[in-house]
């Protein structure tokens, strides 16, 4: 939980009681690799904030592929939307890269955490505008650049997940062939020498 709080104090000060009133709100969940969080077609009600371990959310394609939505190292919110108001059937999976441990927080608890709290929703609107910030980043460089370019600017915002994901993950985020992503690794590697 620790982490969850460094995280808020960096955008608000809690009092020891608002700090309380986090702690009980949320539940510690510990989830293996490989292990699903969240499976396409289930009603999920929980955001979850990331302590330890990485977890990616992604579409299930036809043939077995994966399209691949987000990652989530520590620190970081999964699903990166959270519907306020209803229930919602989820449309992508969220799995663990490593085995992972995770704060969840269901919608009602959200709901009245803020009223006991009101300063998170400031805390909240900011994470969301990163996010919503990080979104229009990515579909520009989704519109704009050549694979190679896209993977550069992927190594310079997410330097970890480079070292924590998978090749053929990475280049689905991207939105690129497996194959493409190497030999631009390849041609990046070699300029480097």
């Amino acid at each position: 939980m620790e982490l969850l709080l460094s995280e808020i104090a960096k955008e608000i000060r809690l009092t020891t009681e608002e700090e309380k009133a986090v702690q009980a709100a949320f539940t510690h969940r510990k989830i293996q690799k490989r292990h699903l969080l969240m499976k396409a077609g289930e009603t999920f009600r929980y955001i979850a904030f990331v302590e330890k371990g990485i977890l990616r959310s992604y579409l299930p394609g036809i043939k077995e592929e994966e399209h691949v939505i987000q990652f989530a190292p520590e620190g970081n919110w999964i699903p990166d939307s959270f519907n306020l108001v209803e229930d919602e059937i989820s449309r992508y999976n969220i799995d663990a890269l490593e085995n992972s441990e995770v704060w969840l927080i269901d919608r009602e608890s959200f709901q009245e955490l803020l009223q006991a709290v009101p300063r998170l929703e400031t805390y909240f609107r900011v994470v969301m505008q990163k996010r919503l910030n990080a979104l229009h980043l990515r579909v520009i460089n989704y519109l704009m650049h050549f694979a190679e370019d896209k993977y550069k600017m992927f190594v310079d915002v997410y330097p970890d997940i480079v070292q924590r994901a998978p090749q053929h993950m990475i280049a689905s985020y991207l939105g690129i062939k497996p194959e493409t992503l190497s030999r631009n690794r390849k041609k990046i590697a070699t300029r480097k020498s």
